[in-house]
């Protein structure tokens, strides 16, 4: 049985099987219906469908040294068995197949994703740094961001792509990355989109200085502190409005744009549905995620042959010895796949059952505060685990299709002591500026005050914090005339 080893530093090498898991672990459904295809198309000995005959079976034992075995006496009964042999169908448990429901695809804008891959096979990079560009490329969100700190996409490709590099090699590729169309992708904030939007457009006064601004008084420029632009770069009204000019003209969610122009649309299946029967929650693992494989008995017959056969020359031997190490590979495969929807299966329904109220209400004030550690201890998995089954998949809900990760929030106290969402606080915050007067918005400090009146005592700082991860700006910049 495969046992889950994530929890390692970045020091130590991790195993060709141990990277091929958590991979698995990681794709969503579409990507882990491909990897399954090109898995049975690269390993004759791995087939697809129902095992035929249930009452063979085979074993896979350890080797000792491969070298070693083509040069000495080669004792198939080593690997192999006649009367204990499992026939490695894949059953899933604790969930029915449900094909219909399961595949009815869910429009998602993340056709941007090849588009940039596409312009990436035109440069010229080494074999890692292309290996690198290609995960930077799949970390750029809707709008055309990586919003990833360095360290932790370091960490990713270490775990991931088995690539172990540094912050400022990750920076070099970063810079590749952003040379691609539409200028400003894979910028880290919006002062580095514009940046790279101005540097790519002719030199003109205009342009030069909107440049100055972005990178020198970016936050003068976002507080709309006017005055303070003049003074420093001594420069009169007309210039600054024709620098202003230059950069409102730029785009602030170079994704965004092409993905709403595209007419290339690729589809996110969910991973999970969750249905309400009879007042109780019921779970399903998408059956496309629970393919049936078995190994070839063509295979293993092979290997019979060879137990059967008296003269053994040194290339039957080499024969057996590659027969066995794609049977070895194969029955790895199945054990992975096997692991994979125990893994997904076990983090979805742990996570269902942490937000019950959610999922049997669909009322959002519901969902309890959870982080990642909650749903790892629960069910006794790293922490990396479980963050690569909620990063990565969806799952149907009656209330619409989701991200698993937006289920995921920090908590805080209320003013009775109870701990809260940090998801609750935000949705409440957002419905009090969508309402406010537009001719009078609300400051932060007037907003911490509401929020205290409806029984949340927020710090006016986490307010601000709050406010700009719900990308809603200042009120001074939310005023209308």
């Amino acid at each position: 049985m495969l046992k889950q080893q994530l929890n390692l530093k970045l020091s130590q090498k991790l195993s060709p099987q141990q990277i091929q898991l958590m991979k698995l672990i990681q794709l969503p459904t579409v990507a882990f219906e491909q990897r399954i295809k090109n898995e049975l198309e690269e390993n004759p000995a791995l087939e697809s469908g129902k095992e035929s005959l249930e009452d063979d079976h085979f074993e896979n034992e350890p080797m000792e040294d491969d070298h070693e075995v083509i040069e000495t006496e080669f004792d198939v009964d080593d690997y192999l068995s006649d009367d204990e042999i499992p026939s490695y169908k894949l059953k899933a448990n604790n969930y029915s197949k449900d094909d219909e429901e399961n595949q009815i695809p869910y429009a998602a804008g993340i056709s941007f994703t090849q588009y940039l891959r596409n312009q990436l096979s035109t440069m010229s990079l080494s074999e890692n740094d292309y290996v690198i560009a290609e995960f930077l490329i799949g970390s750029v969100d809707g709008s055309g961001y990586i919003r990833r700190e360095l360290i932790d996409i370091v960490d990713d490709l270490a775990f991931t792509q088995n690539i172990y590099t540094d912050e400022k090699n990750v920076l070099k590729v970063f810079k590749r990355v952003q040379d691609l169309d539409p200028s400003g992708v894979a910028a880290r904030d919006l002062q580095e989109c514009l940046s790279i939007q101005l540097k790519r457009r002719k030199s003109r006064e205009s342009t030069d200085l909107a440049l100055q601004i972005i990178d020198n008084a970016f936050d003068m420029f976002t507080k709309k502190h006017y005055k303070k632009l003049l003074n420093k770069f001594s420069i009169d009204e007309d210039q600054l409005k024709a620098a202003i000019d230059e950069i409102e003209s730029l785009n602030p969610k170079p994704g965004a744009s092409y993905s709403s122009n595209t007419k290339i649309v690729e589809h996110v299946t969910p991973d999970f549905t969750i249905r309400i029967k009879n007042g109780e929650l019921e779970l399903t693992l998408n059956s496309r995620n629970a393919p049936e494989m078995h190994v070839s008995h063509d295979y293993a017959n092979m290997l019979n042959a060879y137990k059967e056969s008296k003269e053994k020359t040194k290339k039957q031997k080499e024969a057996v010895l590659f027969i066995k190490q794609k049977l070895d590979s194969a029955k790895w495969f199945i054990d992975a796949i096997k692991q994979r929807q125990q893994t997904l299966y076990a983090t979805m329904s742990t996570i269902m059952n942490y937000q019950k109220d959610y999922f049997l209400t669909g009322d959002e004030r519901e969902i309890k505060p959870m982080i990642l550690k909650d749903i790892a201890e629960r069910i006794d998995m790293d922490i990396s685990t479980v963050s690569r089954v909620a990063n990565s998949k969806y799952v149907d809900t009656p209330y619409g299709t989701f991200l698993i990760k937006e289920f995921f929030s920090e908590s805080m106290k209320n003013d009775k002591g109870e701990d809260v969402s940090t998801r609750e606080i935000k949705k409440i915050l957002e419905v009090i500026i969508e309402k406010e007067d537009k001719s009078k918005p609300h400051t932060d400090a007037k907003l911490a005050e509401l929020l205290k009146d409806k029984g949340y005592p927020i710090a006016r700082r986490t307010i601000a914090k709050y406010r700009e991860q719900l990308d809603l700006p200042v009120a001074r910049l939310r005023k209308e005339i």
